[in-house]
């Protein structure tokens, strides 16, 4: 037992090691791709910055204009909104209850742009945003935090010295690469602007894109218009960035899979030097067995009837370790999973593989013995001692 037991040893671990991180890569692949799908699908963030330079230091580069808003939407074929952002920190103070979050200054268009759905409330009109009026809308984070068991539709509470009335309750999306999602404040931009900021600058953009366009032509049509705004020379680098979450997600699920397949192939390895484990035992087994295939030969037995029991043999060591291999996959995935805060989800296709792979290995590595005792002469193997 004990002997069977080390001989399917070296497939239990390459059965497990390949279902762990193909399940695990898979898993985490999914988190990123639902991470990149919250920013948004056919947008294109713009931020001021050409992000990191060597050396670090020099100026930094000035924010964005209400006229370059303008001229986005005007100039910029594809663009179906473009939604400005100012942001700036503070405690909200709710009856004896604070909490430190980001303020968010938004407009309307911000919701076309980017679909966010309410879970209660409404957005801010045109006319509250244009008039700057101290409403907004929290995340769920801030909800539970300043309005813990009671509907907060209507109350008020103090963000920083400005007094807000809570119109809407966002719709939970959950922990991202970045931080809570849902640890947030919406209000007008004109009110986060005059309240708190003192400035119209515009820290970011969200640029709606139009499916039917090609988001690379909307960039390069974007860099041209604000490198002649913000006056750029020629060969002089960009002082903004413009980030497309669509080829985030394409780079990031690339290298997921690709360091994914590396540690699979490595852990496959296991699998075969569990086949030549298998191969060793057999072949012991043959020659403790000589005498054994001798009688059954002597008695009528065929070739091809021996042949086959040892190569059953060797598939059912091959499959119990496939088997228990499966088993140990699914436990770690299971203590592994909320560890990397990714959800874990029961693939029938790897598993399934992974089991036949173990059987095939069985065949494979286990025909050779089997071979070898269907060849035996019946009279050499009676007189084997």
């Amino acid at each position: 037992m004990l002997r069977s037991f080390l001989t399917v040893l070296g497939i239990v671990i390459g059965v497990a090691a390949v279902v762990t991180m193909v399940t695990l890569g898979n898993a985490t692949s999914a988190a990123v791709q639902q991470s990149i799908a919250n920013l948004g699908t056919n947008i294109l963030h713009l931020h001021p910055g050409g992000g990191f330079r060597r050396g670090g230091g020099g100026a930094r580069p000035p924010d964005f204009k209400p006229a370059d808003v303008t001229a986005i939407e005007q100039q910029v074929a594809g663009v179906t909104g473009v939604a400005p952002q100012a942001q700036t920190s503070a405690t909200v103070i709710r009856d004896g209850y604070n909490w430190s979050t980001t303020i968010f200054g938004m407009d309307d268009v911000y919701f076309e742009v980017q679909p966010w759905p309410l879970e209660q409330g409404r957005i801010f009109t045109r006319i509250e945003e244009q008039a700057g009026k101290a409403v907004c809308i929290i995340g769920g984070t801030v909800r539970s935090n300043l309005f813990p068991g009671i509907d907060p539709i209507g109350k008020r509470f103090r963000a920083g010295t400005v007094s807000c009335t809570v119109v809407g309750l966002l719709t939970s999306k959950g922990m991202a690469q970045y931080g809570d999602q849902d640890d947030m404040v919406i209000m007008p931009i004109k009110a986060v602007e005059r309240r708190f900021l003192g400035t119209t600058d515009i820290k970011a953009m969200l640029i709606g894109v139009d499916a039917a366009y090609d988001t690379d032509q909307v960039k390069a049509s974007l860099t041209d218009l604000l490198r002649e705004r913000r006056r750029l020379e020629p060969g002089e680098d960009d002082d903004f960035l413009i980030v497309d979450p669509k080829q985030i997600s394409e780079t990031l699920a690339g290298a997921t899979n690709l360091l994914t397949g590396i540690v699979t192939a490595v852990a496959a390895i296991s699998l075969i030097v569990g086949g030549i484990g298998i191969m060793n035992i057999m072949l012991v087994s043959v020659t403790e067995r000589t005498r054994e295939i001798g009688i059954r030969l002597a008695i009528g037995a065929v070739a091809r009837e021996v042949l086959l029991q040892f190569l059953v043999e060797s598939i059912v060591l091959s499959c119990l370790g496939g088997l228990i291999g499966l088993v140990i996959a699914q436990a770690a995935v299971m203590a592994i999973a909320p560890v990397m805060k990714v959800d874990w989800v029961f693939s029938p296709g790897i598993n399934l593989l992974a089991f036949a792979v173990s059987a095939v290995i069985g065949v494979v590595f286990g025909y050779f013995p089997a071979r070898r005792a269907a060849a035996l002469n019946p009279i050499d193997a009676l007189r084997h001692e």
